[in-house]
């Protein structure tokens, strides 16, 4: 089993590319659990949701995983949640440090912000994405994942990301 993660500031085409990549090779793909979880919770957010956030998505990956063919592609992983923490709170809790070492995708997927920005109540940081995207390069540099920079539009990202993709089948 192949997983893709999937990762990279907010409204840069995450979930349109996981799910896209998921019908082309005919298996599943992982949800962002926080949008379930902040959808349903009934008030602004703290740090401490960030571990709940955790705790799900590494469940929902967990579960999926069973399911899917010989790839998973997930749509936020654990990865996302620690550029949220340090970027929101200026830290992040050990827990979650230690998921990222234990919940590894084999590859990853950098979404670029070269596509326009979509106003969702859940999104907050429609000015930063270029701040963010930084972020999320020096974390996968400085933990040496593989992973490619997705660029263009869906369509281009989807050849892109299969090129890569079907090198590692």
């Amino acid at each position: 089993m192949i997983k893709v993660g999937i990762i990279g500031p907010e409204s840069t085409g995450k979930t349109a590319l996981a799910q896209r990549l998921a019908e082309e090779y005919k298996t599943l793909w992982v949800p962002e659990y926080s949008r379930e979880y902040l959808t349903n919770l009934g008030r602004p957010y703290v740090q401490t949701d960030l571990l709940e956030i955790a705790q799900g998505q590494i469940a929902s990956v967990k579960a999926l995983r069973k399911k899917a063919s010989r790839i998973l592609f997930i749509d936020t992983d654990i990865h996302v949640i620690k550029v949220w923490s340090d970027y929101k709170y200026g830290n992040c809790d050990p827990w979650i440090m230690q998921q990222l070492d234990m919940n590894v995708c084999d590859v990853y997927l950098l979404t670029y912000y070269d596509i326009p920005y979509e106003d969702d109540p859940l999104r907050e940081n429609p000015d930063d994405r270029d701040v963010l995207f930084d972020m999320y390069e020096k974390l996968v540099n400085n933990r040496n994942l593989s992973y490619m920079v997705m660029k263009g539009s869906l369509e281009e990202r989807v050849k892109a990301a299969k090129s890569y993709i079907n090198r590692l089948l």
